[in-house]
C-alpha cells in the first residue's frame, strides 16, 4: 500500500471518529438540557419572522377576526381563564385558556409535561366543549385521572375550582 493511501485512510478514520464524538455530545447535551423551546409569540413581541411564519398565522388571525376577537366569542361570564398547578413539582404554573385543548403527560410535546412517576406519557387532555364549558378526559392512563376524588370513566365537565389530580399534581381551573 502506498504512503498516500494510507495517510487519507487514518485522516478518513480520524474524521469518522470526531463525527462520532461529536453526535455523542449533542445527545448527552440533549438529555441534560432537554429540547430547545421557543416562543411562540417571538414575532410579534419585535422578533424576526419567517415567511413561513406568517403564512401559518395567517389563519389563526383570520379566525380571530371572524370571531371577534375573544377565544372565538363563545367566553361566558365566570368562565375560567387559567389552569392552575395547585400541588406537584409544577406548583405555581399557570395556562391561560385560549380555547385550544391542553394536554398532559409526560410526553415532550404536551402542553403541561408532568414529571410524575405516577402520570403516562399521554395521560388526559382538557378542551372546551361547544357550550364554552371545559371537559376533562383520561386518555387511558394506567393510574387514572381523578376529578374531585373520582376516577374518571369518560369525559366529564370540570366545575370552576374542582381539583383535577394526576398522580402528585393536582390541577384548577380558576377565573
Amino acid at each position: 500500500m502506498s504512503e498516500l493511501t494510507l495517510t487519507v485512510m487514518r485522516l478518513g478514520f480520524l474524521a469518522v471518529l470526531w463525527l462520532f464524538v461529536i453526535v455523542a455530545v449533542q445527545v448527552i447535551r440533549s438529555d441534560l438540557f432537554g429540547t430547545r423551546v421557543t416562543q411562540r409569540g417571538a414575532a410579534r413581541r419585535g422578533g424576526p419572522e419567517t415567511r413561513t411564519q406568517r403564512q401559518a398565522a395567517a389563519p389563526q388571525q383570520q379566525r380571530r377576526q371572524e370571531s371577534g376577537g375573544r377565544g372565538g366569542g363563545r367566553q361566558r361570564r365566570g368562565s375560567p381563564t387559567k389552569l392552575v398547578v395547585s400541588e406537584g413539582t409544577l406548583a405555581g404554573t399557570t395556562v391561560a385558556l385560549q380555547g385550544q385543548t391542553i394536554t398532559l403527560g409526560r410526553a415532550h410535546d404536551s402542553t403541561i409535561v408532568l414529571d410524575d412517576d405516577y402520570a403516562s406519557s399521554r395521560h388526559a387532555r382538557i378542551y372546551p366543549d361547544r357550550d364554552g364549558q371545559w371537559i376533562v378526559e383520561d386518555l387511558g392512563s394506567t393510574n387514572g385521572t381523578y376529578l374531585d376524588r373520582t376516577r374518571l370513566t369518560t369525559a366529564t365537565p370540570i366545575p370552576l375550582g374542582a381539583p383535577i389530580r394526576i398522580g402528585k399534581t393536582v390541577i384548577e381551573l380558576r377565573k
